[in-house]
Formats: C-alpha cells, sequence, structure tokens
C-alpha cells in the first residue's frame, strides 16, 4: 500500500523553454497583476496559465474540426446523396455543442 507521500507525489515534466518579448497595454498589465495577487501567483505563471488555456481551447477546436472534415469524407464514400453526408454533418455539430 502506498504512503501518503508517494500517493501525492507529483512529477513535473521539464520542457525546453524560449523567453519571448510581447507589448501588452499598460492597463492590460495592470489588470492582469491585480488577477495574479488576488491569486497569490507570480505573474509570468499567471500568463502563462491564460496562454496554456486558450492554446488548448483552440487546439481542442482544432481537432474537432479535422474530426468532422475526415468524417464527412468516409461518409461520402459511403452515400452518395451529398445533402445526407451535411445533414449527418450538422446534426453531429449539433449534438456536440449541446
Amino acid at each position: 500500500m502506498n504512503t501518503p507521500e508517494e500517493e501525492l507525489k507529483i512529477n513535473w515534466r521539464t520542457r525546453p523553454t524560449e523567453t519571448v518579448s510581447i507589448e501588452i497595454p499598460q492597463d492590460t498589465l495592470e489588470s492582469l497583476k491585480k488577477v495574479a495577487a488576488s491569486k497569490d501567483m507570480p505573474l509570468a505563471a499567471l500568463i502563462k496559465f491564460y496562454i496554456g488555456q486558450s492554446l488548448r481551447q483552440d487546439l481542442t477546436k482544432i481537432f474537432a474540426e479535422n474530426l468532422l472534415e475526415k468524417t464527412a469524407k468516409v461518409l461520402s464514400r459511403h452515400i452518395e446523396s451529398e445533402e445526407e453526408v451535411s445533414t449527418i454533418i450538422r446534426e453531429i455539430k449539433a449534438e456536440t455543442t449541446r
């Protein structure tokens, strides 16, 4: 049986990093600083969190769009009616956005 220390062990994965410089409007930077302070975290960590969160959302959207495109291609090989394929794809989109 694992000890509590073993169960809570976190393995951090280090990845290569690169420093970038971006211009941020001063009022936005001040807002970021306030949010970081309220979360008791460094400003850089908050910015990385926001970038990572948005990146994951966008990558998920791209993956879903690619999956639907491939699904439409497969369906069109088995179903002759373009209208029927389009109807199926629209139905899938409607079901997944609920």
